[in-house]
């Protein structure tokens, strides 16, 4: 394979480019328009609902996709990976499920699955799991004793505890609990746009004084504006969080599901827990995926993202350490077992 050259393809300029989480429709167009965007790493999504075995298949689809493009993706399960990837100019794929439904009620199944290369699990999804509360829960009674059991265990094998989707005591009880720093793969303060899944400053506090990561969601219905959100409002919004949490805690978590029909939002909201239509912000009356922002459309864009944080102030560490250099350091310190 060639010598990497992807740090300035697009007009991006050497630094890492890392995307906190995406739920594309995986396809070669995808894949080459990261290459384009010099993207080096990318959390992909493969469980909403699905249980073990069923995660399992969606790992074998992902391993024939390594097979029909290893030009262009790898699988990755450390840092060193990730820096591999880059040197062979090809884009570093890290497996997350944003649900704990694949370790069903089976607590040996987190090491499996770590085996099997998940490096994230969010301990609920929305609703509430037999570990935690989502974010649409009236109640949030905080962490379960399954779920102080589960996150002890994730923090032993290496596999990040991810917030994004659950309320805020069950964050907090999170952050507290676990002895390795967790992290918001893809949300946006609240107080910026007031969105349910959006994390309120406390829990930002809490997040940045225990060494965890956030990662700014360009997802239409996290961003103030929705759709016609600007690239400046966008990266404004960093700039303000910066001061907040400090730069080397923020990264990207785009969220972005490229190239999926509109029935996925059926899967991804009402899964099999219920039998009526349930859709989720922004969208209960008209379902779909809504149109994403203009300076954001996929993964070409990261290179205006670099761009438009230049513009707001960031100096170029600062602006390295956002687009990538701060998740491979989280991911180097995360992906490891302890002792």
């Amino acid at each position: 394979m060639k010598s990497n050259e992807n740090s300035d393809i697009g007009g991006h300029i050497g630094s890492y480019v890392i995307d906190g989480l995406q739920y594309a429709n995986w396809s070669e167009k995808v894949f080459r328009q990261m290459r384009e965007g010099g993207v080096d790493a990318v959390h992909v999504t493969i469980a909403y609902h699905e249980l073990f075995r069923e995660t399992v298949g969606n790992i074998e689809a992902w391993n024939r996709l390594f097979e029909a493009h290893p030009d262009l993706i790898v699988q990755a399960r450390t840092g060193d990976d990730i820096r591999n990837a880059r040197t062979d100019g090809r884009t570093a794929i890290l497996f997350g499920a944003q649900t704990p439904a694949p370790i069903e009620d089976d607590i040996g199944l987190v090491e499996i699955l770590h085996t099997l290369g998940l490096r994230f699990m969010q301990l609920s999804y929305n609703n509430q799991s037999l570990l935690a509360t989502g974010c649409y829960e009236a109640e949030d009674r905080g962490l379960t004793r399954m779920g102080r059991e589960v996150v002890t265990e994730m923090n032993r094998v290496g596999l990040v505890v991810d917030m994004s989707h659950s309320a805020e005591r069950s964050t907090l009880d999170a952050i507290e609990h676990s002895i390795r720093p967790i992290a918001i793969t893809h949300a946006n303060p609240v107080g910026w746009h007031p969105a349910l899944r959006n994390k309120s400053e406390t829990v930002l506090r809490a997040l940045t004084q225990t060494g965890g990561m956030l990662g700014f969601s360009l997802y239409p219905h996290h961003l103030q504006g929705g759709s016609d959100c600007t690239l400046q409002a966008f990266c404004a919004m960093v700039a303000d969080t910066a001061e907040l949490m400090g730069v080397d805690r923020i990264g990207i978590g785009s969220d972005l599901c490229q190239n999926q029909p509109d029935s996925v939002v059926q899967w991804m909201r009402v899964g099999r827990w219920t039998k009526k239509n349930d859709f989720g912000e922004g969208s209960a009356s008209r379902p779909g995926f809504p149109p994403q922002p203009e300076f954001f459309r996929d993964n070409r864009d990261f290179p205006r993202l670099a761009a438009g944080l230049r513009s707001v102030g960031f100096s170029q560490s600062d602006i390295d350490g956002i687009m990538g250099e701060n998740w491979l350091r989280f991911f180097d310190q995360s992906f490891v077992a302890k002792s």
